[in-house]
């Protein structure tokens, strides 16, 4: 297990006598060892807060890749506003980058040299890595999310039923977090399939009690919320409006609820409904700028509904008096 990375330099090879040292060894006099053998030197740029990364972690980080030889990344991300949650053991290969996100905290941003032994090795990755190459990497940490989520998924429905109430909670909330997080790329189909898998893993539970009962659909009610929203991004009003139901049953004046119920009957053309909701909603949060503006708007597209539909049947009643 690697520590903090207090621990001084050491297994550096020094410079020889009257030969300039290289931009990698100036670094690395700057380091500090991570394991003690020399084959991870850290440097933190700006200090991190909170616990250090757990080796189950899925991490969000920004990360750029160098050889000695160039002052351009071989691999980076850091293009992207949004980049990929990664979980270690799984989506971080490389040894040394693993081994040293495990010394790094949230908002941290360091630098890394890997030896080849930690990196890709005495054969390196031809044509792009040469052999027995020394790896600089920069590492910032947006955020991480400790869990076991993969692992419980994993297991039979029997063995997740058998699971404690609180291991369920806490896998259903890290699915809710990843989808949040999916949302705000954007990503609204992989987000929708996060709020999915929780729904699903609380359906399949056999509760024990009235407890367990309550806490479940807490979580359910907060599922079903997003998934309305994100349906509606989705230009799925109906299933939004499903959704939104299913929270309703849950608790019957959530006004997230009934502020998404209207706006899928909005967008679904019944304009009755969609103000009967927000009415209900606007009950409970008078001066909410959404729901006030929405219920204008809807109150506007009603009126305008109406006067076409009277329209229409004025027309239909000439022409049939003119028969």
């Amino acid at each position: 297990m690697p520590n903090n990375g207090e621990t001084n330099v050491q297994g550096t090879q020094p410079t020889s006598a009257g030969a300039a040292a290289s931009s990698f060894e100036r670094l690395a006099h700057q380091m500090q060892d991570v394991l003690g053998d020399g084959g991870i030197l850290k440097q933190v740029v700006q200090p991190g807060e909170g616990p250090l990364i757990p080796q189950k972690a899925s991490v969000l980080m920004h990360y750029s890749a160098y050889l000695e030889s160039s002052s351009r990344p071989f691999e980076s991300n850091t293009y992207m506003k949004h980049p990929n949650i990664m979980k270690l053991g799984r989506d971080v290969t490389l040894a040394g980058l693993e081994l040293g996100l495990l010394t790094m905290k949230k908002g941290e941003f360091s630098r890394f040299l890997f030896w080849p032994q930690y990196a890709y090795g005495e054969m390196g990755c031809p044509p792009l890595i040469p052999p027995a190459s020394i790896i600089l990497y920069e590492v910032e940490v947006l955020d991480f999310l400790d869990s076991d989520m993969d692992e419980f998924v994993s297991l039979s429905p029997e063995e997740q039923n058998s699971a404690s109430l609180p291991t369920l909670i806490k896998v259903v909330d890290t699915l809710r977090e990843f989808g949040n997080r999916r949302f705000r790329q954007r990503n609204f189909f992989n987000a929708k399939g996060c709020y999915k898998q929780a729904t699903t893993l609380l359906a399949n539970r056999e509760t024990q009690s009235d407890a367990e009962r309550k806490e479940i659909r807490a979580s359910q009610l907060l599922l079903y919320l997003n998934l309305s929203l994100t349906e509606l991004r989705l230009d799925s009003p109906q299933k939004a409006l499903k959704h939104a139901n299913n929270a309703l049953e849950i608790d019957p004046s959530n006004t997230k609820a009934l502020f998404r119920g209207g706006q899928a009957y909005a967008e679904l053309g019944d304009y009755e409904r969609a103000q009967d909701c927000l009415i209900l909603a606007q009950a409970r949060k008078p001066f909410d700028t959404n729901i006030n503006n929405l219920l204008k708007t809807v109150a506007f597209w009603l009126k305008d509904s109406q006067d076409k539909e009277r329209d229409m049947c004025r027309k239909m009643f000439k022409d049939l008096r003119g028969l």
